[in-house]
């Protein structure tokens, strides 16, 4: 497919942008919360209007306060923890921006390698570096505004932890000041702050009860589901994909979704067997893949992607993708997001936001013809960029481009 572009109709700009009420009157000054970074502040909503996830990163932060630490997950390949509540059971997982796979304080030593002795096949080119925790809320967001129901809850906080990876420098300062606030509590003690210094990252909520999707994709071959359980999993199953497809993540295997399934509920099939989709870090690129690999999804292969679209997904997703109201609020919804990473940069975000637009025109055509997943993903890639002809209106005219170039490996 060469490289041509075309026009679109001009789509309504909206300005409006996410609001997040608190609960009761609060000085202005309480409505955000300082969350340090390496160079320097940003600031996030203190709260949101999410009573259940505001009420588990309070019993968190108890927690830490009570000396239950974070436990670091050994799997993987970016420092990430279990956070737990005061009951010690896990409610959590954290994943700190600077312990990302190659943020500099990563704890672990494999990426730390494969960037010293590898930097040709350093991190993937169609990503921001170091953007996993916004593209972790990035994925719960497009979840939540679309209503797919399959990622757990997502957001992007600040926390601080002695099991954290930190530089020597961060823990000799932690070490002074506590020493001096307790050997000087009526000077020092009132005027400083003793401890870590807080960490900003994703924290998403944990489900219970759920094991790897290939664990249960390969029982689900030798032991068939019910009929009613079997059609509700390929509605899941046709909603992760449509998740994946839209945030275009570059790194969906079936290790890192989810599934949870009661056979003794199988009369009910709503509360047999559900889906989530978990590790939305290496998604929104600001280009299609084009260099060395492609990084396919890999639900693709699996029998469920080649059965066509249900009328009931159709029916339901369909007329919130092509509400182009809806989608221009979700892409400021991600600017507003994504803003606060102080390496933030408009132009980038703009191409972010082609190749989502692109990803949605895609899956809308193949909604409406009740083509398959794996059909889906053999579509012609495309961007849709919004034309900048210089002139200032309340609308803006779009460009469609079709890629014209691919990645050298099509099958990694």
């Amino acid at each position: 497919i060469g490289n041509s572009s075309t026009v679109l109709e001009e789509l309504p700009n909206f300005s409006r942008l996410p609001q997040f009420h608190l609960p009761g009157p609060l000085p202005a000054q309480l409505e955000q919360l300082r969350l340090l970074t390496d160079e320097g502040e940003a600031n996030v909503p203190l709260q949101t209007d999410d009573p259940e996830f505001n009420d588990t990163l309070a019993e968190s932060e108890q927690a830490i306060e009570e000396g239950i630490l974070p436990d670091r997950i050994y799997q993987g390949s970016s420092g990430s923890y279990f956070v737990r509540n005061r009951a010690r059971k896990i409610i959590g997982v954290f994943k700190p921006k600077n312990e990302e796979p190659y943020g500099h304080l990563n704890p672990k030593w494999t990426k730390w390698l494969h960037k010293m002795c590898c930097p040709c096949c350093f991190g993937r080119s169609c990503l921001i570096p170091n953007q996993g925790y916004m593209s972790e809320a990035g994925a719960s967001l497009i979840d939540e505004r679309f209503k797919l129901n399959v990622v757990p809850k997502t957001k992007v906080v600040a926390l601080a932890s002695a099991t954290f990876n930190y530089t020597p420098i961060d823990k000799a300062k932690a070490k002074s000041v506590k020493f001096a606030t307790e050997r000087f509590p009526d000077t020092l003690g009132k005027n400083m702050k003793a401890g870590l210094p807080p960490k900003i990252g994703s924290f998403q909520m944990f489900v219970n009860d759920y094991k790897d999707a290939d664990f249960w994709v390969r029982r689900f071959q030798e032991e068939p589901l019910a009929p009613a359980v079997a059609k509700r999993f390929q509605l899941l199953f046709e909603r992760l994909v449509c998740l994946d497809y839209i945030i275009r993540n570059t790194d969906r295997g079936n290790d890192n979704w989810l599934i949870k399934y009661d056979k003794d509920k199988s009369d009910t099939p709503e509360e047999c067997i559900s889906v989530a989709a978990i590790d939305n870090g290496l998604a929104f690129p600001f280009k299609h893949p084009d260099e060395w690999r492609a990084y396919p999804y890999y639900w693709a292969w699996l029998p469920y992607a080649s059965v066509p679209f249900s009328e009931e997904t159709r029916d339901y997703l369909l007329p919130k993708l092509q509400d182009r109201d809806l989608v221009q609020e979700v892409v400021e919804e991600l600017h507003t997001l994504f803003k606060h990473d102080k390496g933030f940069d408009k132009n980038l975000f703009e191409k972010q936001a082609s190749v989502l637009r692109g990803q949605i025109l895609n899956l809308c055509q193949a909604l409406e013809d009740r083509r398959s997943p794996l059909q889906l993903v053999q579509m012609p890639l495309l961007r849709i960029e919004r034309r900048s002809d210089g002139h200032s209106s309340k609308r803006s005219a779009f460009i469609q481009r079709f890629q014209d170039k691919y990645p050298f490996f099509s099958s990694c």
